[in-house]
């Protein structure tokens, strides 16, 4: 890596821990460049040198809090005895993480980042490549792939090539998942119902798991 690299990849660790820093003490939505800047030790705009928006800088700082879910769902998808476990096992762990922490994950799979997500997920796996220590070779494609249709298609594929789901089924579960999860999530974000994270978990997994269920083709290989 060239000296240059070198020192524009420092600059970028700077601003994105300094707005770590700010969503873990103060929230994600009192985040401002000011405030990063002043942390950072900069001015505000040393900071649009290295980056185009604030969105930008909140997905990067939120990926920082990914890490259990990502090592975690290594764990939940080796525990999967099929392509239909896993893909229940695998939004198990999403729902776990995401519904204890939703203002983080809503700004990295829903929020308008104004550019596209892959290029600034691979971005920050450049610069933090120990966040991928010890996580699967099956696990990695579901990291790098930001778009959460494609991940939860990627699973469910393999369920249609091992005969358990229709093609147009599996397309359905997909955007039925989908739909549930962000439901939930908007449903806990603007507190329209007294859920806590466990309760919405399992609420969201229990739809889930009888649409997928109600769709297969054959039984579930037992062990």
């Amino acid at each position: 890596m060239k000296r240059k690299e070198i020192q524009m990849n420092r600059m970028w660790k700077y601003f994105v821990d300094a707005t770590a820093q700010i969503i873990e003490e103060e929230g994600l939505e009192n985040v401002t460049i000011r405030k990063i800047a002043d942390i950072a030790g900069y001015t505000a705009s040393t900071v649009y040198n290295y980056f185009d928006e604030l969105s930008h800088l909140i997905f990067f700082a939120s990926m920082r809090f990914l890490n259990p879910y990502i090592k975690e769902l290594s764990f939940y998808m080796t525990t999967g005895k099929n392509s239909v476990e896993k893909y229940l096992l695998s939004w198990e762990c999403f729902c776990n993480y995401s519904f204890n922490n939703p203002h983080i994950y809503n700004a990295i799979f829903n929020a308008d980042l104004g550019s596209k997500p892959e290029e600034l997920l691979n971005n920050y796996f450049e610069a933090y490549q120990n966040d991928l220590t010890g996580v699967s070779d099956e696990v990695k494609p579901l990291i790098f792939e930001h778009n959460i249709s494609k991940r939860s298609k990627a699973v469910l594929q393999k369920a249609v090539e091992e005969g358990y789901l229709d093609s147009d089924d599996s397309e359905e579960i997909n955007n039925m998942t989908i739909l549930i999860w962000r439901g939930m999530l908007t449903t806990v974000l603007n507190k329209r119902r007294d859920y806590n994270p466990e309760e919405a978990a399992a609420e969201t997994m229990r739809y889930v798991r009888k649409i997928t269920m109600n769709a297969l083709k054959k039984p579930l290989e037992l062990s």
